[in-house]
């Protein structure tokens, strides 16, 4: 099948404006009829439940924290990216939306690329009056720092917790709502079905997480914003309840999965240290504005205290590689030439599977308070982690999972291909296309929660009437079963193994196979080792406790149920991919440097996958691409 996203055609620079203009709308009386059920509440399902409440729709909010204050959201560090040019750098929105098509290596849709960098400046804004307190210069204007794969400085922020800062935001908007009663908060819940209704979605399946209850909530649309799903290589960056779950138990029910290979490996993470670590942690990209990246030139000096490897015997790697971009390069190129240096010998620390991130030379240059100022709470965790002192030794770093740029398939109104079933932040696949480039996570989920669904989500509930389907239908009820049916599966099985273990076998054939670099080889053994892992799963696994009370054994496992489905989706879509491009890297495609090598002829367009089976081929939809704004050409940062 061939998709349409329903993109505005015409001048893409008021694209955004016309598409608006065209939208139906529903009068300030009729949208308190209306219900929308928002399941996640971090800066896209926080910001989004807040401002269709504040237009006064009903929203029913869920998230497993006990608190939206805790979702992932918060884990982001370094910055938000905004079309300002405050710095006056020569930044505009078309800089930025070149930026971010150019950084995705040309496989996203450029009418929502556009959209997301006009709205960009909005955003600033409306966190500004909600107090998030961005960094200021010495005139008490924004300040401003760069981010990789961009030669302006666009990224605003608040030291390294700007995403805590804005979930704040986010956070006191949706209070304000719970308090008037527009929305009603679900916290410690988790969805674990989508109930459709001939053929449309009409609410969620969800387990009360501190009970174990299973009940059934009816809306007029549903929109997800649960986040991404790299916990699918079990160490990432991620927190560890963050999960798949929600978008593919949609994907069960008929909602395409998009893109799934396009996975980001993050170049600056605390290398892994224990042999049962559960979980990474994210060095902001930030840091690269003032550490310098290098290996020793020869493996015998790997060994040695940095300060003992002079200057000449040091490869500054990615300034060798990438002069116009240097430490700044985009995160796929900068975390493969990391593994690059490692494969070859010159890793440092603990398995030799580090790099160095030196402050040596800005401490130098700026002083150390300036460098304190900037991301002294990065040091902080650093030395907690490590128990070392990065302002004293240069810092090691290795690159880590953190991000999938795939997601579920929606148009340009962030609509699924299951009518009534909307997709917000990085639960969808929009505008990143195969690479994000820093900071722009925040800023696609503040977009699509704050000014992106209040728009779109109303053309569709102006063509339906509210209330028509509650949950007394008999699709609610049949759902209802189905969970507790697969709760009872689990916890029937009794077998050897615990949810981690095998959790930890998925992750390592992923990594290995289906990681940073990729082959037919490596996809084709992924594909037989995923099935006798889900199969050892669900003969071995041994989950102790009950289903009517708090068991997060119980929770995991049903996540990495999920996760045993969907790798095999990534899996093949990675395998069908006979190309290179930004976070997916086949090493038969290349050049003779070493740079992804794209095949623009053959593989064009999103790649949306239709679920048939666990253990069956999915079947493959089409949209294809149409670069009209920008030209395609071969991505280049030297």
């Amino acid at each position: 099948m061939i998709l349409d996203g329903k993109a505005p055609t015409g001048p893409i620079e008021t694209s955004w404006d016309r598409s608006r203009f065209d939208m139906k709308l529903v009068n300030p009386s009729n949208k308190r009829k209306f219900k929308i059920l928002m399941v996640g509440t971090g800066l896209a399902g926080g910001a989004g439940a807040a401002s269709l409440a504040e237009l006064g729709y009903n929203v029913e909010a869920f998230c497993y924290q006990d608190s939206p204050r805790r979702a992932h959201s918060i884990g982001a560090q370094g910055g938000i990216n905004a079309a300002k040019n405050y710095p006056s750098d020569g930044d505009s929105i078309y800089r930025l939306f070149y930026d971010t098509v150019k950084g995705g290596d040309f496989r996203s849709r450029e009418a929502d690329v556009w959209r997301l960098a006009q709205v960009s400046n909005n955003i600033i804004d409306q966190c500004v009056a909600q107090g998030v307190p961005f960094a200021r210069d010495y005139a008490g204007y924004l300040d401003n720092r760069s981010f990789g794969g961009a030669q302006v400085s666009r990224t605003f922020y608040a030291r390294g917790q700007t995403g805590q800062q804005l979930l704040l935001g986010a956070y006191s908007a949706l209070s304000r709502q719970i308090k008037a009663k527009q929305v009603t908060m679900h916290p410690r819940t988790e969805m674990l079905d989508l109930v459709v209704v001939d053929g449309v979605a009409k609410g969620i399946t969800v387990r009360n997480l501190m009970t174990g209850e299973i009940e059934s909530h009816w809306g007029d649309a549903v929109v997800l914003a649960t986040g991404g799903y790299v916990n699918v290589f079990y160490l990432s960056t991620m927190a560890m309840g963050s999960s798949v779950t929600a978008a593919w138990k949609s994907v069960k029910k008929g909602a395409y999965m998009a893109n799934p290979c396009y996975t980001q490996i993050h170049p600056t993470c605390i290398p892994v240290h224990g042999e049962h670590q559960s979980k990474l942690t994210l060095m902001s990209e930030s840091l690269r504005n003032d550490g310098r990246i290098w290996v020793p030139k020869k493996a015998e000096d790997c060994d040695k205290h940095p300060s003992e490897v002079a200057e000449e015997d040091r490869d500054y790697y990615l300034e060798r590689k990438y002069p116009s971009f240097g430490n700044l390069a985009p995160r796929d190129i900068s975390s493969r030439s990391a593994k690059e240096a490692c494969d070859d010998g010159r890793g440092v620390g603990p398995g030799k599977r580090g790099v160095y991130l030196d402050f040596d030379d800005s401490i130098k240059r700026l002083g150390e308070d300036t460098i304190r100022e900037r991301y002294g709470n990065l040091f902080e965790m650093y030395e907690k982690i490590t128990d070392e002192n990065g302002y004293e030794r240069p810092m090691r770093i290795y690159p880590a999972p953190h991000y999938g740029m795939g997601g579920l398939w929606v148009d340009y109104q962030c609509q699924s291909n299951i009518p009534g079933l909307f997709v917000l932040g990085e639960a969808n696949f929009s505008v990143h296309g195969a690479n994000r480039l820093g900071a722009s996570a925040l800023m696609q989920g503040l977009a699509d929660g704050y000014f992106v669904i209040p728009y779109t989500i109303a053309p569709y509930l102006a063509s339906i009437t509210p209330g028509t389907v509650k949950d007394d239908h008999p699709e609610f009820k049949k759902s209802i079963e189905d969970v507790e049916a697969q709760t009872n599966k689990l916890l029937s099985i009794n077998g050897k193994k615990t949810v981690s273990e095998l959790h930890r076998e998925l992750g390592q054939v992923m990594f290995e196979n289906v990681g940073m670099g990729r082959s037919e080889e490596s996809l084709k053994l992924a594909l037989k080792r995923i099935p006798e892992i889900r199969d050892e799963f669900w003969n071995n696994v041994n989950i102790t406790g009950e289903s009517r009370d708090l068991n997060q054994q119980l929770e995991n496992a049903g996540r990495v149920a999920d996760y045993l489905e969907f790798a095999e989706m990534l899996t093949t879509d990675a395998l069908h991919r006979e190309e290179s491009c930004g976070g997916h890297f086949r090493v038969e495609h290349q050049t003779e440097d070493g740079e992804a090598m794209r095949d623009d002829e053959n593989f064009c367009y999103s790649a949306a996958w239709e679920f048939k089976g666990a253990g069956v081929k999915p079947e493959l939809h089409k949209e294809p691409l149409k670069f009209e704004n920008i030209q395609l050409a071969v991505r280049s940062y030297k």
